[in-house]
């Protein structure tokens, strides 16, 4: 159990040793955010949710919980994020176990924010990265954090025509915008 503060509320964080960043906040996805703006009425998912803070920093920075969406390839990952939004006293998310976004609801999504393993192949942020384009409404935006940047920073333009990228304590941090309803590059068929 640990402690994370956004937008002046302190939250508690219970996490299992089998999870990812079981003894404190991951640096990486403080980094990621660091940069995202949330506004009240954004549709949020978070994507490999792990112990839910990206969403429990939504939730403190006014986001409806019933728009915030939690998903993870490990049950016991989905399992422990619902019991930390409800013991933070935020309640109505929409909690979903299942591989990437095979099982995740809706398709309008403003904001996708992930922290994929990227200490594997690029298998997973690849389905993250073009399965999420395709979940995100025109404007929404995904934000990703790795350690590695030429990879991410290619796909990302090959799939949203272009990216931001920032620099945080050792991390980099990639903001992408959709602009069209087909990926970059690609004619409508």
């Amino acid at each position: 159990m640990y402690t994370v503060t956004f937008n002046g509320k302190e939250l508690t964080i219970q996490t299992e040793n089998s999870l990812f960043s079981p003894r404190e906040p991951d640096r990486g996805t403080l980094a990621m955010l660091a940069y995202v703006q949330f506004q009240k009425e954004d549709k949020v998912l978070d994507l490999g949710c792990g112990c839910g803070i990206v969403s429990l920093a939504a939730a403190a920075f006014g986001v409806e919980p019933g728009n915030i969406v939690l998903t993870d390839i490990d049950a016991l990952a989905v399992e422990t994020s619902r019991k930390n939004m409800e013991s933070n006293g935020f309640s109505g998310a929409v909690f979903v176990s299942g591989d990437a976004l095979s099982q995740v609801p809706g398709s309008d999504f403003d904001l996708i924010l992930s922290n994929p393993p990227y200490h594997t192949d690029f298998k997973v942020a690849k389905t993250f990265i073009e399965k999420g384009f395709n979940r995100l409404r025109i404007g929404g935006r995904m934000f990703m954090v790795t350690k590695r940047k030429d990879w991410y920073k290619n796909k990302l333009i090959a799939i949203f025509g272009g990216v931001k990228i920032y620099e945080k304590d050792g991390y980099f941090v990639f903001e992408a915008q959709k602009r069209t309803p087909t990926y970059a590059g690609k004619k409508k068929k």
